[in-house]
């Protein structure tokens, strides 16, 4: 009995089922993407960390460690390998990458591996960045990434949060069949079997959308991965990332869609059959419009029609709730999201290719190259097209200044920190001391740039330290750091010290592109100073940097072809990673644009939820509206009046979350560009419109699309005959 009624009405009721698969559908479009991308995400940081850093699971670093010692840890019976490092830098250490064949055991197994092998937990590594990625965590850390919780979460929330939006359509449906299962409870069916009925029914609505939900989430994302490839195409240092999906996560999508789909139609079908024959029978489910609810600002706009037209809303606030929310969260994300974008745009533009346009038009980077092992300096200079060319490496280390040290202006605003503990007398302000290393010739040139006579004697100082009392750090103004009295500067690391001469104190820098930090004592020194007395107390970084200003006005084909002859001369010898400036912001506007067309596809398909509820509502009051429509008709109504109510209905809904927004999103422009000390008129000139106003275009559009097709129907049917006819059409 149950199976040929559900039959019937389903067959019968085909707009109300058309509402509940598109709601079934585009909920599982959204799981099955979210999913996909997380997944194809979690997969490529994966890859980079590997081909960065290695696969190695787990290290053991020692003196010497022969053949025996190297067997004893196959044997281990977790131990799926262990091999000797040959790539790393001996320095008289071994070092042994051991792979697990249970990889989750590691923190255990590693220590007593060590133990055996006569080694403390000094000489264990783990390779933590890429063990959290599989969700392995030290026990014994108190805070471990909590990667894992965070997508467990935001599947939460999105399930969620599409149960609300999915209940609404189930809701609709069967609000409309309260009668109905009214009589049925009257003649003996139980609240189970209308439950089971329900779902059902919801069930054999849900599998086919879910299913193709699940499929089309697939190809969005698969499009999603080649366009971040398309945009990123031309990003040094970036390997392209390769789609891949697994058989277990289309299950666990379809899964997590099936559950969603039950409790969203579990809710509303326990209310309904937990109603009374009576309660059920009795009602007649049409808008509960109440004398009291008035509409003021429609009422004054819009006269009559627009006080029907905000009672009706009134009466179906709850159900459009989940409507405004989503065209309001789409519309808000997209316009702030349009926004940063283009605020992150302007401050690039200002703070790096502007800045920076005068200091260098290629940059080579030398993998894993000191700069005393670099000996192609004259070969580059030599090249046809370059102007200039600047070899450096950069170091780090500490020096303590004393408090006369300090510069008089840097006393006024409060001075250094001292180190705690130190005589007030004799007190120590430890102060990080960046080591620049330039190539011999560099350096000569600089000492002429600055007026002192050259010499490869000394180091050149940059006395400045930012000013963040009296002014941002969008407009530095710095004061002198330190006395330029003294003429030599002691560099400290651990027990080590070596003294250098100080050829002169300077406010300028050479041309390179680097950010100094602002509380640094950044120390010039010429390669020969680096050779001699340096390398003991100074943390050099691994990699060597060339800097290449090119002759005349460049352009991206001049550049391109100046690029490639300078990176072949250099990649024989050398591993490395070349770019440069033109090439470098073509690629940088093209990871916006991408990045505001990924995310303004996320801020589509939210907007798709809100219009598809909105067609959810808007069809499936279809019988409520018939009788209210009929009411009004039969007091002198007309069709036209009746049009201008839906008019007016669709502009409330479409332009409610538009007005809110726009209101939201000045504040957020407000607050973002005072944040970021931009001058207002510079965002305000660029502001993007046009895209905004589409996204606003296309909401009413649909919306009135969809108050459109519902009010056809409604007008075309008899409404008279409605009054007297409780029969679903």
């Amino acid at each position: 009995m149950w199976k040929d009624y559900s039959k019937n009405y389903l067959k019968n009721n085909r707009a109300s089922s058309i509402s509940i698969m598109a709601a079934a559908l585009v909920a599982t479009i959204f799981l099955s993407l979210l999913c996909s991308i997380a997944y194809n995400f979690w997969a490529y940081d994966v890859e980079q960390i590997i081909l960065k850093e290695g696969d190695w699971q787990g290290r053991i670093v020692c003196e010497t460690l022969g053949s025996d010692e190297l067997a004893m840890i196959c044997q281990f019976a977790n131990v799926e390998k262990a091999v000797i490092n040959e790539d790393l830098p001996k320095k008289e250490r071994t070092v042994v990458d051991v792979y697990f064949k249970n990889v989750r055991t590691i923190y255990r197994d590693m220590p007593f591996i060590a133990a055996q092998l006569g080694l403390n937990k000094d000489s264990i590594q783990y390779h933590s960045l890429l063990l959290s990625r599989y969700f392995i965590h030290d026990p014994e850390d108190e805070e471990p990434p909590m990667l894992l919780a965070l997508y467990v979460v935001i599947l939460m929330i999105v399930a969620v949060s599409l149960i609300l939006i999915i209940r609404g359509s189930f809701e609709l449906s069967m609000n409309a069949r309260i009668h109905q299962f009214g009589i049925f409870s009257s003649i003996g069916a139980t609240p189970r079997q209308i439950r089971t009925c329900l779902l059902q029914e919801a069930a054999a609505l849900s599998i086919v959308p879910m299913l193709l939900g699940s499929m089309l989430g697939i190809f969005i994302s698969y499009g999603v991965i080649k366009a971040v490839n398309f945009f990123a195409a031309d990003v040094s240092g970036r390997h392209e990332a390769v789609f891949q999906y697994h058989p277990s996560l289309f299950a666990a999508t379809v899964f997590i869609s099936f559950l969603t789909v039950i409790c969203s139609a579990w809710i509303p079908a326990r209310k309904l059959s937990r109603m009374t024959p009576l309660e059920a029978i009795r009602n007649t489910n049409g808008f509960l419009l109440k004398k009291t609810k008035h509409s003021r600002m429609l009422s004054h706009i819009f006269g009559i029609k627009g006080e029907l037209a905000g009672n009706a809303l009134k009466a179906r606030k709850k159900s459009l709730r989940i409507s405004t929310l989503s065209l309001l969260l789409s519309f808000l994300g997209f316009s702030i999201m349009i926004c940063f974008t283009t605020l992150a745009g302007i401050s690039t533009r200002y703070t790096y290719f502007e800045r920076y346009q005068d200091a260098w038009d290629i940059m080579i980077t030398l993998k894993n190259t000191e700069i005393s092992d670099f000996g192609l300096t004259d070969e580059v200079q030599k090249v046809s097209g370059v102007q200039d060319a600047t070899v450096y490496q950069k170091a780090k280390t500490m020096t303590f200044l004393s408090e006369g040290f300090q510069s008089d202006e840097l006393t006024s605003l409060g001075g250094l920190e001292p180190v705690a503990g130190t005589p007030k007398r004799n007190r120590q302000f430890p102060v990080s001391a960046p080591i620049i290393v330039l190539d011999d010739t560099s350096f000569l040139d600089f000492c002429s740039q600055i007026g002192i006579t050259p010499s490869l004697n000394g180091a050149i100082v940059l006395n400045q330290i930012w000013d963040s009392i009296n002014s941002n750090f969008r407009d530095k103004k710095y004061v002198p750091f330190v006395r330029e009295d003294n003429q030599a500067t002691i560099l400290y690391k651990n027990d080590k010290t070596v003294e250098i001469p100080i050829l002169s104190y300077t406010q300028t820098t050479p041309a390179l592109r680097e950010e100094y930090d602002n509380y640094t004592l950044v120390h010039f020194i010429p390669l020969s100073m680096w050779n001699q007395t340096l390398g003991e107390v100074c943390e050099a970084e691994s990699d060597s940097y060339i800097r290449i200003l090119s002759n005349g006005t460049a352009n991206l084909t001049d550049l391109n072809g100046l690029e490639q002859e300078i990176a072949q001369l250099v990649s024989e010898p050398y591993e490395i990673e070349s770019e440069n400036r033109i090439q470098e912001r073509l690629s940088n506007d093209s990871l916006i644009q991408g990045m505001v067309m990924i995310l303004g596809a996320f801020c589509v398909l939210l907007a798709m939820i809100g219009i598809a509820n909105v067609f959810s509502n808007t069809l499936g009051f279809l019988r409520q509206r018939k009788r209210e429509f009929a009411r009004y008709m039969s007091i002198g109504l007309t069709p036209l009046e009746m049009r201008s109510m839906f008019c007016i209905e669709a502009l409330v809904i479409a332009g409610k979350p538009l007005l809110i927004t726009l209101a939201l999103t000045v504040l957020f422009v407000q607050f973002a560009v005072t944040a970021s000390h931009l001058d207002p008129m510079v965002f305000w000139s660029e502001v993007p419109i046009l895209p905004i106003l589409i996204f606003a275009a296309a909401i009413v559009l649909f919306v009135a699309l969809a108050y459109y097709i519902g009010g056809k129907r409604l007008l075309q049917c008899d409404l008279n005959e409605t009054l007297r006819n409780d029969a679903m059409v």
